[in-house]
């Protein structure tokens, strides 16, 4: 019988041994004796038993590859999507709400608050660190709430005030208008609004853009570059090699306008969006106003129609369109990996780099491979972010909490592989001298231009022009043509002397239309 233990792998061969005994007597054995290895002669392999719990080491080991070995590429980013950074944005949306509701007598009896001592409040975000993270971390152990120990920090600042601005200071007074009216959500979505456009507008499309500008700077730099295209894997229609990275740059700098337009919304309008805490308390002022000034006062756009939550709906939107650029530039790494493979760019390096472990003459495409998985991976995160935040249901469920966490390793996913595009990029020589030798053996790719060459002719009244697609599909079709035997047909087409010299001098090199003159027309 087979081998169905759990665990071990069944025998492909039903009538083999068990592969866990060894041979009976009866069963022939070829083998030198001398080449039998004593059982247990070299011991036995550890088991994750006897290792040390790498859980335990301290510092702690990161679990995954972005806050590990590439930590370096995506740091910029902790500042604005990491745990701690969605905390300081609490931190200062309180605050801030703090100030507001104080600043505009919005509140019957509030004290407004000296210049020293909104400063002082403003300092709690800026002097924000790694203390003020273990404090938060101790608060909530309590609490079992994030938000709620962000409020008690908060607090705790307000009665220590006094010991910097001395006795006379109301801000031990205000302790009751931080959060005032908030449910957590007020402060969540515009501390992630926040941080989101932190993170794209001062991190990703910085870089995003100089990736661009520098693949725009190749098309340009080979702009007269002749190069056989391929469509569908086969020779076509010449083209230059900065026209076709013009393509991709002209599309990657699409996105980014519109990611660059992006509007990032927020509310602040209590437990199910209809100010009723607000108005319960102070009935008098005007709640709409208050939430609107405020929000645009932090620099986003207000929603002034949702739920417990902001709808997420910008938040969608971001996410398919920087999605959209990742597949983009996915397309431009599988593609540059293409024309490596083609000799039609040489890699440059160090000598000191190692391109593979046993094949020395390797130099492999790593950066580009490692890009088009990173983009990937960035790619499943933003999708599943962009479907999954824009359901809530009824007035709210706590799926976006979690769900939101993620924003960071989406954005931290592309970020490092518009990195490996850009060092990809900057190791590449072109070889024209690789593209001069697929031209000239691809004469039939001139068939469409004699074709076409032809069909003016004949409207034109040129007789004998009759079926220039087929006679042409005759010459070239399945087969290899040399320069003569293009011109030798030309020749006896009986086309104008013009016509016919313009085509005799064509060569595939030189049938490369308006390529050049597009890059330099049309991508500035």
């Amino acid at each position: 019988m087979p081998n169905t233990e759990p665990g071990r792998a069944h025998d492909l061969d039903a009538g083999a041994p068990d592969a866990g005994t060894l041979p009976t007597a009866d069963v022939a054995d070829e083998r030198d004796p001398a080449d039998d290895v004593v059982l247990g002669a070299s011991g036995a392999p550890t088991t994750r038993a006897e290792r040390t719990v790498l859980a335990d080491v301290v510092p702690p080991i990161a679990l995954g590859p972005l806050d590990g070995r590439y930590r370096a590429a995506v740091a910029p980013l902790v500042d604005h999507l990491s745990e701690a950074a969605l905390n300081r944005e609490r931190v200062h949306v309180e605050v801030e709400w703090l100030i507001h509701l104080t600043s505009h007598h919005v509140v019957p009896g509030a004290p407004t608050l000296s210049s020293e001592e909104r400063e002082y409040l403003r300092d709690v975000v800026r002097t924000f660190d790694a203390e003020t993270v273990a404090e938060l971390a101790e608060t909530e152990r309590v609490t079992v709430h994030d938000v709620k120990a962000v409020e008690y920090l908060l607090k705790s600042r307000l009665e220590a005030a006094p010991d910097l601005l001395g006795e006379d200071t109301v801000l031990p007074r205000v302790a009751e208008l931080v959060h005032f009216a908030c449910t957590s959500e007020d402060v969540n979505n515009l501390s992630y609004a926040l941080m989101v456009q932190g993170a794209v507008r001062d991190v990703w499309l910085p870089a995003a853009w100089a990736l661009v500008d520098e693949l725009a700077a190749m098309a340009h730099e080979h702009a007269d570059v002749p190069m056989l295209a391929r469509t569908h894997g086969q020779p076509a229609t010449p083209t230059t090699l900065g026209k076709e990275l013009a393509v991709l740059a002209h599309r990657l700098r699409r996105q980014l306008r519109r990611i660059g337009s992006a509007e990032y919304l927020g509310k602040i309008n209590g437990a199910t969006g209809t100010y009723g805490a607000h108005l319960a308390a102070v009935p008098g002022a005007d709640w709409v106003t208050v939430s609107r000034t405020f929000v645009e006062h932090l620099g986003l756009t207000w929603n002034p129609l949702t739920t417990q939550i902001e709808s997420h709906d910008w938040q969608a939107e971001l996410y398919a369109d920087v999605a959209r650029f990742n597949r983009v530039l996915h397309n431009l790494a599988t593609d540059v990996w293409t024309y490596i493979s083609l000799g039609y760019f040489a890699q440059v390096r160090g000598q000191g780099t190692v391109g593979s472990s046993t094949m020395p003459h390797k130099v492999n495409p790593i950066r580009f491979e490692n890009a088009e998985a990173n983009l990937e991976v960035s790619c499943a995160l933003l999708d599943t972010l962009a479907s999954t935040l824009v359901t809530s249901r009824l007035q709210r469920d706590l799926t976006d909490s979690t769900t939101q966490r993620n924003i960071g390793p989406a954005f931290g996913h592309s970020l490092l592989a518009i990195d490996n595009v850009r060092r990809g990029l900057a190791g590449l020589d072109a070889d024209p001298a690789a593209m001069a030798r697929d031209l000239d053996a691809n004469w039939e790719v001139l068939g469409e231009a004699v074709q076409s060459a032809m069909r003016a002719a004949g409207i034109a009244g040129v007789a004998g022009m009759e079926q220039p697609y087929e006679r042409l599909k005759e010459l070239t079709r399945g087969r290899r043509i040399t320069g003569e035997d293009l011109r030798t047909f030309v020749e006896g087409l009986g086309l104008p002397d013009d016509v016919a010299a313009r085509l005799a001098a064509m060569t595939p090199a030189t049938y490369t239309g308006a390529a050049a003159d597009l890059v330099r027309r049309y991508l500035d």
